[in-house]
Formats: C-alpha cells, structure tokens, sequence
C-alpha cells in the first residue's frame, strides 16, 4: 500500500485563507501512514507553510527544526512534504554575521526529486506548479529512501519535489540564517 493525496487547494483554504490546522492534519495523517510518531515536541514545534504563494497543494511544507544553534554553528531539520509538493527555489547566501549555509539531506520515507542549478539540464523534468513561477534549477536526481546528498554549490539555487508518495527528508546543516534566505519567486517568504 502507497501513500497517496488526499487533500486539495479546495481543503487547504477557506475564502482565501491558508488554513494551517488542515495542513497539519495532512502531515499527521502521512506520519502515521510512514509509522512516525507524532510528539510532544512535534505537537509544539513542527509548522506548516505555504509560503504565502496560496498553492499549499503543490507549493509548501511541514518541518520541525530540531536545532538551529548560532553559536556552534549547526542546524537539523525535519522536511516534511505531501505528494507532488514542493518546496519553492531557493539560495542561501552569506550575511553579516554567518556564512552561507551548507546543508544534506536523507531521504527516510517515500522520495523526491533534489533539483540543483548546478550541473546540465536533466530531461523529462516534472512539471513546476504555475503560482511557483519560472526556476533556475534544472539538474535533478530522484532520491531514494537512504541516499544522502549534499548541496552542490554554496548559495546556489535548489529545491525539493516530493513524488507522488509524499516524503520526509531529514537535513543536516550548518547556522540557518534566516536574513541569508533568498526565494527565486519574490512573493515566497516564510
């Protein structure tokens, strides 16, 4: 048995407005088909975006930062995303204060297209939602229960897709500064 959608825009958003309690019970809902408790500290801490691009559908995530510690320097997180989902294009870049972040990522239920702008063309690219808007990554590879990538290049552009299955991803990282996020379409935030 696969994990499959189940939730539409139509669930997501009531007279246009991101209902964040339906999305959550989206991810509870792939948590418990993948075996994943859900936690006290879940319950607290995890979130869900749509990152103000009004797709959740096809545009946003769950994820809980478990640490995002500025003075060692280091940062864990949990990617949590419904099938087709993706996470908008983005580039972390250097700041004031911290270098850019470097991260990877392991791929622990269902998988996910890992999209770079570094590296060629890749063919036969999954369709990109159209409120996402054009991208600059176009080198990807399906990532697979297991496999662990890192980032390419530092601050350059890459996202995530899940597949139809949905997904959780753990990444490890260095400091996320959140001042260094840089979205490819200028209406994404957080």
């Amino acid at each position: 048995m696969k994990f499959s959608k189940k939730f539409t825009n139509a669930d997501f958003y009531r007279d246009g407005l991101f209902q964040q309690e339906v999305a959550m019970q989206a991810m509870k809902e792939m948590l418990a088909f993948y075996n994943v408790p859900f936690t006290d500290l879940m319950e607290k801490d995890m979130w869900v975006t749509d990152h103000g691009l009004g797709d959740f559908e096809n545009v946003g995530m769950g994820g809980i930062f478990w640490v995002n510690d500025p003075e060692y320097k280091y940062f864990a997180h949990t990617i949590y995303l419904l099938p087709g989902q993706m996470i908008p294009e983005h580039a972390h870049v250097a700041t004031a204060n911290f270098s850019p972040k470097h991260e990877s990522w392991m791929v622990t239920h269902g998988w996910v297209y890992n999209f770079s702008e570094v590296g060629t063309e890749t063919p036969d690219a999954p369709s990109i939602p159209p409120k996402h808007g054009p991208i600059k990554s176009k080198n990807f590879v399906v990532q697979e229960v297991g496999d662990l990538l890192r980032l390419k290049e530092l601050e350059t552009y890459h996202f995530m897709m899940a597949g139809p299955e949905g997904a959780i991803v753990e990444e490890w990282a260095s400091y996320h500064d959140g001042a260094g996020l840089r979205f490819t379409n200028q209406n994404a935030g957080l």
